[in-house]
């Protein structure tokens, strides 16, 4: 079994800078894609960010530019840095990872989710 635990969420005011951060642990032969999706009140789960273990990274086009998304390998985790934060990125922050055990067979696995909350 693997866990993904999310830190770093928090209130912080319009135009100012968050940092997250997802650590995961358990039975890892080695992780694939990390992802960060945000799911706002009553709207579906979206997704902001991704990385593979080869260091490419795509984003939300309402991201581009604002928001980072990197990766420590060694440590098995994944990091999103918010800057230039907007009312519209209010919304509950969800780590994912992609990983493959010894057989490489790849399963899915979503963190607790943090709150992320901007205000004006």
């Amino acid at each position: 079994q693997v866990q993904l635990v999310e830190s770093g969420g928090g209130l912080v005011q319009a135009g100012g800078s968050l940092r997250l951060s997802c650590a995961a642990s358990g039975r890892i032969f080695s992780i694939n894609t990390m992802r960060w999706y945000l799911q706002a009140p009553g709207k579906q789960r979206v997704l902001v960010a991704s990385i593979t273990n080869g260091g490419s990274t795509r984003y939300a086009d309402s991201v581009k530019g604002r928001f980072t998304i990197s990766r420590d390998s060694a440590k098995n985790a994944v990091f999103l840095d918010m800057n230039s934060l907007k009312l519209e990125d209010t919304a509950v922050y969800y780590c994912y990872a992609e990983v493959a055990d010894a057989r490489g067979s790849n399963y899915q696995y979503w963190g607790q989710g943090t709150q992320v909350t901007v205000s004006s």
